[in-house]
């Protein structure tokens, strides 16, 4: 095989919840990200570039609390994003701003 039949085509990020319904409500209806399968347990989310994220019912010894996890949606408007999201009466950490160590 050559390095381009190796090539990766996407990346799935998957997060556990014990509530699957509420989360996937967030990230299809909070944020918008088309969902684009559902597999009942599981469904999966466009989140541009070739990214995706998938959300699973926790099953097993799968881990809901995100110890050390993080997503990160990269956009040029960070501000409209975070005005977006308190218009939903989702609840945002902190206002957007620079963490000096990382600019």
């Amino acid at each position: 095989m050559n390095e381009r039949e190796l090539a990766v085509k996407s990346l799935i990020t998957w997060v556990y919840t014990d509530n699957l319904i509420s989360t996937c409500d967030f990230y299809e209806n909070g944020i918008g990200l088309e969902m684009v399968r559902d597999e009942g347990a599981a469904r999966i989310f466009y989140a541009g570039s070739g990214g995706l994220i998938g959300v699973c019912k926790a099953f097993e010894n799968r881990v809901v609390e995100p110890k050390g996890g993080m997503i990160t949606l990269v956009t040029d408007d960070v501000d409209a994003w975070f005005s977006a999201l308190q218009s939903k009466g989702i609840e945002v950490e902190s206002p957007p701003h620079i963490l000096e160590k990382f600019n």
